[in-house]
């Protein structure tokens, strides 16, 4: 099991919801922490709350819709002069609920994309090459498990397209030290699931952390945190590693 004691890891999204448990999941066993938020002042609770168990935390901003956003971002994380061992891709946005899905408008698919396919992605493709040069990398996509909902195009095709290319990038990624898998936290109740998700957030840890810790030199699973409720994070990354990718 890979130790993250000293290590740096890119949380999108880190500021609040999974996002948040993921961050101090990680900066309690020791791990340094860069959250990831639409503005920095929303990072403010957070980064008190990592910074208290005893490791850094730096705040950057994007907006991860507008593509030279996250590039700035990406630029402002390169001159903290810091090694990103780690990068966990949470942000993501439900565009809308269409009951009338007929009607469902172009700007559902574009917005989508952008937030939950493109901008990933190229956050994959920045640290990537870095982490093979360092022999050491680990990323985790998010994704969803949202099937047969028309009402949801957007979102749900975003996360498929999302599948698609992880899986692919983990192809040539894999029997190395860099992994690329992916993580289905399940419907829970946050900003993004909304109130009347069966599941709280809590019960998507250890499952949407365990490709951080794996260290099998396997890539493109899907870990979904159904699959790890109640185990320890030690469980949890003993039966991850069971796991078959899908080449």
């Amino acid at each position: 099991m890979v130790d993250v004691k000293d290590r740096w890891a890119l949380v999108t999204g880190g500021a609040r919801g999974i996002g948040r448990l993921v961050s101090l999941f990680l900066a309690e066993r020791g791990c340094n922490i860069i959250v990831q938020s639409r503005k920095k002042e929303h990072a403010d609770k957070v980064k008190s709350e990592i910074e208290a168990l005893g490791v850094k935390c730096v705040a950057v901003e994007a907006e991860l819709s507008d593509l030279s956003a996250v590039e700035a971002m990406l630029k402002e994380i390169d001159a903290l002069g810091v090694t990103v061992d780690i990068v966990m891709n949470n942000a993501g946005m439900q565009i809308a609920y269409r009951t009338d899905y007929l009607k469902t408008p172009a700007d559902d698919y574009t917005t989508s994309f952008l937030i939950n396919t493109t901008a990933p992605m190229m956050i994959c493709y920045h640290f990537v090459p870095k982490m093979i040069e360092n022999g050491f990398g680990r990323i985790v996509n998010t994704t969803s498990g949202i099937a047969l909902e028309p009402e949801q195009a957007g979102y749900s095709a975003s996360k498929a397209a999302l599948n698609k290319v992880t899986i692919d990038l983990g192809s040539k990624l894999q029997g190395s030290d860099v992994l690329i898998n992916l993580a289905d936290p399940g419907w829970c109740r946050t900003d993004l699931g909304g109130p009347n998700a069966p599941n709280a957030p809590e019960s998507s840890i250890p499952g949407v952390v365990v490709g951080a810790f794996v260290d099998d030199g396997k890539s493109g699973r899907i870990f979904g945190s159904g699959l790890f409720y109640d185990m320890s994070l030690e469980e949890a990354v003993e039966a991850a590693e069971k796991m078959n990718s899908p080449y």
